[in-house]
């Protein structure tokens, strides 16, 4: 088995490589952002004080915007690094504005960088480690908290959370 729902399976010995590249080539192809140059970020860094102040008009059909959050909701089982990225597009799915859509093609343009990226399972280091980190009332709308958390066998990520 090499490809299962939407998940490239590579086995060696002693070794698992896990990826989603054709996944993210499709969602890449969906929304015309295959030829982009790709970005080293996956989101601006203020990208949440910017969403809190409302920016930008709501869009008027707001289905292409939850259709492409959808479509990343489920890329992050291979790609940790843009759950945070997701989570806080995720937060806007009722009512997107357009710095959202921005914010969401944004993403699109970090991936065309990754594709080739996953995540690497291996006999040699299997070390359990976890990391956590909040942030108090950090929420620029509601003055909510965000805390997260993830765990990692020895350098890919096998969990992760985040909560506002």
């Amino acid at each position: 088995m090499h490809y299962f729902l939407g998940l490239e399976i590579w086995q060696k010995p002693r070794e698992i490589f896990l990826s989603q590249g054709k996944y993210a080539v499709k969602i890449l192809e969906r929304f015309g952002m295959v030829d982009c140059k790709p970005v080293t970020t996956p989101m601006e860094l203020d990208f949440k004080k910017l969403s809190g102040s409302v920016v930008g008009p709501v869009l008027r059909n707001a289905t292409e915007y939850q259709q492409l959050v959808g479509a990343l909701i489920f890329l992050v089982n291979s790609c940790p690094d843009i759950c945070f990225a997701v989570n806080t597009l995720s937060q806007h799915m009722v009512e997107p504005h357009r710095i959202h859509c921005i914010g969401a093609k944004n993403l699109l343009i970090f991936l065309r960088g990754t594709i080739t990226y996953g995540l690497r399972y291996n006999a040699e280091d299997m070390r359990l480690l976890g990391y956590t980190d909040a942030d108090w009332a950090g929420s620029v709308v509601g003055q909510k908290s965000t805390s997260g958390c993830c765990f990692s066998s020895g350098f890919a990520s096998i969990s992760w959370m985040s909560r506002e």
